[in-house]
């Protein structure tokens, strides 16, 4: 059971459950308009085609009123967008914001295809990390009339930002995307100036799902991106993306810190870390540096993000982040 739950929460994080689009600039043209037509600013975006993360050119003729998510990210964001009214489906691991709760559940990582038709949805927004798998259910909906839209499967900061990008042009909140972005670039380039004071860089041990099969992000990774940008190493930077890691390995490398993410899934995930044995030794170990950061903020590929990168800087280096 232990196998098998460790493989459920690693599979979870890597999809970000827990992680380019064209712009329409009719609205743009007319600078003098009457109040009429001042309220209907996002009518005016309309129709739009966009081209997905599979290449495909989804063409959306209204504003759409009934928005079905398949992936967690693509909740937050159109909920950070304002659109969160419009939703009427979402993943089964779907918990960010609390107003999700309430809303229509839709299946996990196979989806109801019938339940999601019955939603009568103008709108599908699924997700690169899982198109793939799911091409079948997916034309099943655009047979069926649904616009369905494929979000890139984001790897870095900008790949997000071009999620947000088009999910704002897709429900005619390309403005509300636009603030989004810019305010989170603005508070990284605060945590970056932040620290980039500092003198004495940390090592740091990333733990995504608990002994005895412990897996961790090296290179190619948000939590590898974060840590660069918060001034801290990443001891298992050398490995590419998520990797199963010997506890010997670990112990050798002896990181100042140990972060855990799978608190949300499992009890006690710092005491288990500092009552293992031979790991007595180890520096984190020993100080007492082993922090637990909720995995949603720092795998899922949304605009809580930036409070991953907060919560892993306070906890890396709380003297200089930890007010």
């Amino acid at each position: 059971m232990k196998k098998l739950y460790s493989l459920l929460v690693l599979l979870l994080l890597v999809t970000g459950i827990m992680a380019g689009c064209g712009s329409d600039n009719s609205s743009e043209n007319n600078t003098n308009v009457s109040t009429e037509e001042n309220q209907n600013t996002e009518d005016s975006a309309f129709p739009v085609t966009i081209t997905d993360a599979l290449d495909k050119d989804v063409t959306l003729e209204e504003d759409p009123e009934k928005i079905v998510s398949l992936i967690p990210s693509n909740a937050e964001i159109l909920f950070a967008l304002g659109a969160g009214s419009e939703v009427v489906g979402v993943s089964d691991f779907a918990n960010y914001p609390e107003e999700t709760a309430d809303i229509e559940k839709i299946g996990g990582m196979e989806f109801n295809v019938e339940k999601i038709i019955s939603l009568d949805p103008d709108l599908v927004l699924a997700h690169g990390s899982s198109a793939h798998n799911s091409e079948a259910g997916l034309q099943q909906l655009r047979d069926a009339g649904i616009a369905v839209l494929v979000v890139n499967d984001a790897k870095s900061f900008d790949e997000v930002y071009t999620s947000m990008e088009m999910i704002g042009q897709a429900t005619g909140e390309t403005e509300a995307a636009e603030e989004l972005i810019a305010d989170m670039k603005s508070k990284l380039e605060e945590i970056k100036s932040k620290a980039e004071s500092i003198e004495e860089t940390k090592s740091v041990f990333v733990e995504v799902s608990p002994a005895p099969e412990i897996y961790s992000p090296g290179k190619n990774t948000f939590m590898d991106d974060m840590l660069s940008l918060i001034n801290a190493t990443n001891v298992t930077h050398d490995q590419e993306g998520w990797n199963q890691i010997d506890q010997e390995a670990i112990i050798q490398a002896n990181p100042d810190v140990i972060i855990t993410t799978y608190g949300y899934y499992t009890e006690k995930p710092v005491e288990q870390v500092l009552s293992r044995d031979g790991w007595k030794d180890v520096t984190a170990v020993k100080e007492e540096r082993v922090v637990d950061v909720h995995s949603d903020l720092v795998t899922r590929s949304g605009p809580r993000l930036v409070e991953g990168v907060e919560e892993l800087a306070k906890a890396v280096y709380p003297d200089v982040f930890t007010e």
